[in-house]
């Protein structure tokens, strides 16, 4: 008798842990798409343009580069602008094109000038100028 009480208790044992190992399952699943719903609002779409100066990520492996080395490379120019995310990069040196996906590129921004920078003296300004300014009105 306590054979058959065992062996019905052990049958009770593996479906329980079966529907613990299901509900693992499905919570696991839940929150795979809950993460990936949270990673997907932080990643920001890019749009580009033809005529746009872009940077190229270099994902070839380096050995022995130093750590503070940039992975990005260019400018280049975008020649062509493909509907699947493939992007045509004019090369720098020549009319020559090559295609790369659209996830390995970032705008350039150029580097500020001091020589364009627009300065306003402030020195030349009379004191008075601010009241004339405040009663013209």
């Amino acid at each position: 008798m306590d054979l058959i009480r065992d062996g019905a208790k052990w049958c009770l044992d593996l479906n329980e842990m079966e529907e613990l190992r299901n509900d693992a399952y499905i919570n696991s699943k839940v929150a795979k798409q809950r993460m990936k719903r949270w990673h997907d609002q932080l990643i920001s779409n890019k749009e580009f343009w033809k005529g746009q100066t872009v940077l190229l990520y270099d994902s070839r492996l380096h050995i022995f580069l130093g750590k503070l080395k940039s992975w990005w490379i260019g400018p280049f120019i975008i020649h062509q602008v493909h509907l699947n995310g493939v992007v045509e990069l004019l090369n720098s040196n020549s009319t020559d094109t090559f295609k790369v996906n659209g996830h390995r590129l970032k705008p350039f921004i150029e580097p500020f000038n001091q020589d364009r920078r627009k300065s306003t003296s402030l020195s030349h300004r009379n004191p008075n100028q601010k009241g004339e300014e405040l009663q013209n009105r």
